[in-house]
């Protein structure tokens, strides 16, 4: 396949580009190039001074399963003497406060929910593992036994070794200088004078980025900023410990309340921080080195050491390695790391430009990883492991501005170590997408959180009124203080109204587009599970599918006119998916032509719902939106007071109402009628803590959060969006039969057993003794062994203040029954929960209809 399959051209060798070329040539792809524009041997990057920390936890299950990923690769490569490139001496996360001993234990927690080994140890046990620690400072910390350190360097130089041999070219001391691109596809790479062909280009340029990404029209949302790290002088107790003069023996050690971490480095300790100010970096003033005067302390990618920024971190760390007292830094640098706007990295397709990826901002510990998950890609169309939360089109183009990737990318540096809730919003930049209701939600008392830049209501305070009116069944008792943040008891009037009465929902925020066009039926039909060649009014709730059957997004399809759709869609992923699937039909069929624009910015919209929804929009239009007037998912354009609005006959929350769309420019106005009009049926508006608990109480699910590319419909609880009456073709339709034969897993609805008791997310879950141990030891591969592998996960979770219960979604044995008993780890304890029949609320469905 070598020769027939398309040219890539990979830019940079370092551990994430020589690894993506070992993994497309492991995969058959070996008619590949990879260009370097320093010496293969120390490239000069990230990857020649990385001090090669792998620590596995993490709250993404996808980075999480990168990281092992690496960690099971490097250790098969082995180097000289047969030692392979990833020393296992484990990994220690040490508290010196309460509340980071308290976070060890939802960090214990997200190990174990993603099948990695981990303890909370007392602090007897953290100076046994790691002696030189100060025994008066210690409270306790997470041990990991399967992390350790990455030979970066080593590891890098066999897989180019091996990729290599199966006829991969690396050329280094190439400096690209431009990409070749028109009518929206990659063509070549440049580099002075040389023209090298290529089908695929991959950036893997490390925080070179975005000057490669400017070659190919493609924003890249990275920031170069320089993290210290130094070397003290020889420790007596080190003294003969380690054999290599890099090894280590004792853990790698993090010691987050101070923004610092530790490794044994031979006779030496290493010791990193990210303490300091930030330190962005202007690509244009690196320093300027030929490739042959490149060596391990002098790089591109390693500034002079600025000691005024490391003597407070000095102080510190002689306090908790008292041992350091008696040595001095020996050398330090300033070595420069990629950060992103929300601290992830940054893979995929350019939506601009086709054939043009990037695999950027990926530190050692995730880089095999990530190598793979991006060749299989290129090589499939699609990953095994779920790329969304990496995706380079998850931003919106305000935040691949250069200002606030700035601003945002040096946040993330200075929080890198903190202890944050999963709800905490930045500070800063905010106010940055308001939608037209902004104004009234204000006046309103609203309290906002942040999400891809927009302002969304939580709660209003203006609810808290009718507090003394809930009635007690609809009151949640009281949470726990990590629970407790970002929450307010308003969310349970703005519940009870919602379900009782009528309130009005801020859902501007939906990401949606127009496709349009003769060929704009026959597009979103081959792209989705759910008919697409219907009347006019239609709406459909469907999925999109990978080759391989993996949800990729649920989406909502509105058939406005035969040539108009209106899509509501989960991000920028799901628009240059569809932009791109698009141009490719436009361009084979000109007669079956399709333009996608997205109308986000210009239209606004308001969820009306709740019992008395009818009687609020009666008042206000004389259009006929009865339930003959305007069926179950079904759209029809209405005036609403004069204004022109398109009305949509579906709820996210479980009530009757509509999503009601018109123009920004009317937004305000909008707003205003139906607000007044609601004053007499007792109208209220409501927040998004409500509403997650009333998609909850429906059995909703919310992509990204419940469902990824890593499972199927049926799995999911979403085989109704496979229509079965559709005999048509659609992407990943071949796979769904065999990819559902071989689930062992399903989405799990539980309730909490103790009413005081509430998870918020991403918990280990294990089967209870008794409630079905055959599924147990199944899901663990045989052992039944639940004390420490953890036999599934908490996706969503919220109070239902309908039933009176909390409620967790689960990825659980697809063996278990209603009934069934389970437990969820919280901080280390154990909540009971039983899996429980959905929906919890309505399963008939006649609240919705009506």
């Amino acid at each position: 396949m070598s020769n027939s399959s398309p040219r890539v051209v990979i830019i940079g060798a370092g551990i994430v580009g020589a690894n993506l070329a070992d993994e497309l040539a492991r995969l058959g792809w070996t008619n590949t190039l990879v260009l370097e524009q320093g010496p293969l041997t120390i490239p000069g990057g990230s990857t020649s001074h990385a001090p090669g920390l792998v620590f596995s936890s993490n709250p993404s299950k996808s980075m999480t399963e990168f990281a092992q990923y690496t960690i099971e690769k490097l250790t098969s490569l082995t180097g000289p003497g047969g030692k392979g490139s990833f020393l296992p001496v484990g990994g220690l996360e040490i508290a010196t406060k309460p509340e980071r001993l308290h976070d060890l234990e939802r960090r214990a927690g997200w190990n174990r929910a993603w099948g990695v080994d981990a303890e909370v140890i007392d602090a007897e046990e953290c100076l046994r593992r790691f002696p030189m620690l100060n025994p008066e400072m210690v409270l306790g910390g997470l041990f990991t036994p399967g992390d350790g350190l990455a030979l970066a360097a080593q590891g890098t130089q066999l897989v180019i070794a091996r990729a290599q041999a199966a006829g991969v070219e690396f050329r280094d001391r190439t400096v690209v200088t431009d990409i070749e691109h028109s009518g929206g596809k990659v063509s070549a790479v440049i580099a002075g004078d040389e023209r090298f062909p290529a089908d695929i280009v991959v950036s893997c340029a490390g925080f070179w980025g975005p000057k490669i990404g400017a070659m190919a029209d493609t924003p890249i949302p990275l920031l170069p900023l320089a993290h210290q790290f130094a070397w003290s002088t020889e420790v007596p107790s080190l003294e003969g410990k380690n054999e290599l003069p890099k090894g280590a023996s004792a853990p790698i050690l993090r010691y987050q309340d101070e923004d610092l971490y530790y490794r044994e480095w031979g006779e030496r300790i290493g010791i990193g921080s990210y303490a300091h100010r930030p330190m962005p970096v202007d690509l244009d003033t690196l320093p300027q080195y030929s490739p042959d005067e490149i060596t391990d302390e002098r790089m591109p990618s390693s500034l002079t050491f600025t000691p005024e920024d490391f003597a407070r971190e000095w102080e510190i760390s002689q306090e908790i390695l008292p041992e350091l007292a008696q040595t001095q830094i020996q050398r330090g640098f300033n070595g420069i790391f990629s950060f992103t706007p929300d601290g992830g990295s940054l893979v995929g397709q350019s939506r601009n430009v086709d054939g043009f990826f990037v695999a950027e901002a990926v530190w050692v510990t995730h880089a095999a990883g990530v190598a793979k998950a991006v060749a299989e890609l290129i090589a499939h169309g699609h990953s095994e492991t779920d790329l969304s939360g990496l995706d380079l089109n998850r931003f919106e183009d305000i935040q691949t501005a250069p200002e606030y990737v700035s601003e945002t990318s040096q946040q993330n540096f200075r929080e890198i170590y903190d202890v944050l809730h999963p709800l905490q919003p930045r500070v800063s930049p905010r106010d940055v997408r308001m939608s037209p209701f902004n104004a009234q939600q204000r006046e309103l008392g609203a309290f906002f959180l942040e999400a891809a830049g927009w302002e969304r209501p939580h709660w209003y305070e203006a609810n808290a009124a009718l507090l003394d009116e809930l009635p007690e069944e609809w009151r949640a008792p009281e949470r726990d203080d990590w629970a407790n943040q970002f929450h307010s008891p308003i969310a349970a009037v703005e519940a009870w109204k919602t379900r009782t009465n009528v309130a009005m929902y801020d859902m501007t925020q939906l990401k949606r587009f127009e496709v349009k066009g003769p060929g704009a039926g026959r597009l979103l039909h081959g792209l989705t599970t759910s008919s697409m060649l219907r009347k006019p009014g239609a709406v459909s709730y469907t999925l999109l599918l990978d080759e391989a059957g993996g949800i990729t997004s649920d989406i909502t399809v509105a058939i406005l006119d035969e040539e108009t759709y209106q899509v509501g869609a989960n991000s920028n992923i799901d628009l240059a998916y569809i932009t791109r699937a698009a141009k490719r039909q436009t361009e084979e069929d000109p007669s079956q032509w399709v333009t996608v624009r997205e109308t986000t910015p210009g239209t606004c919209c308001i969820g009306l719902w709740g019992p008395r929804a009818r009687d609020v929009i009666a008042a206000v239009s004389d259009d006929d939106l009865s339930d003959e007037g305007l069926k179950y998912f079904r759209t029809k354009q209405i005036s609403v007071a004069g204004i022109p609005v398109t009305a949509m006959r579906l709820s996210y929350v479980g009530e009757l109402g509509w999503e009601l769309y018109t123009s920004a420019d009317l937004g305000h106005r909008l707003w205003d009628v139906l607000w007044e009009a609601g004053q007499e049926f007792g109208i209220i508006a409501a927040g998004r803590e409500a509403f997650n608990s009333l998609r909850l109480e429906k059995g909703f699910r919310s992509f990204g959060t419940d469902m990824t590319s890593e499972h199927e419909p049926e799995q999911a609880g979403l085989g109704f969006a496979v229509k079965a009456s559709k005999t048509d073709d659609f992407v990943g339709k071949a796979a769904l039969a065999d990819r559902a034969a071989g689930t062992t897993k399903r989405l799990t609805c539980l309730t909490l057993d103790e009413p005081s008791d509430i998870v918020l997310g991403k918990e280990p879950v294990y089967v209870a003794d008794g409630a079905s141990k055959d599924a147990s030891a199944e899901a663990n591969g045989g052992s039944e062994d639940s004390a420490t592998r953890a036999d599934g996960y908490v996706t969503s979770a919220a109070y239902g203040y309908t039933i009176g219960k909390a409620i967790a979604y689960a990825w659980l044995p697809n063996t278990l029954g209603v009934g069934d008993a389970v437990e969820i780890e919280y901080f280390g304890r154990r909540v009971p929960a039983t899996v429980t029949a959905e929906p919890l609320y309505d399963p008939e469905m006649t609240r919705l209809r009506g």
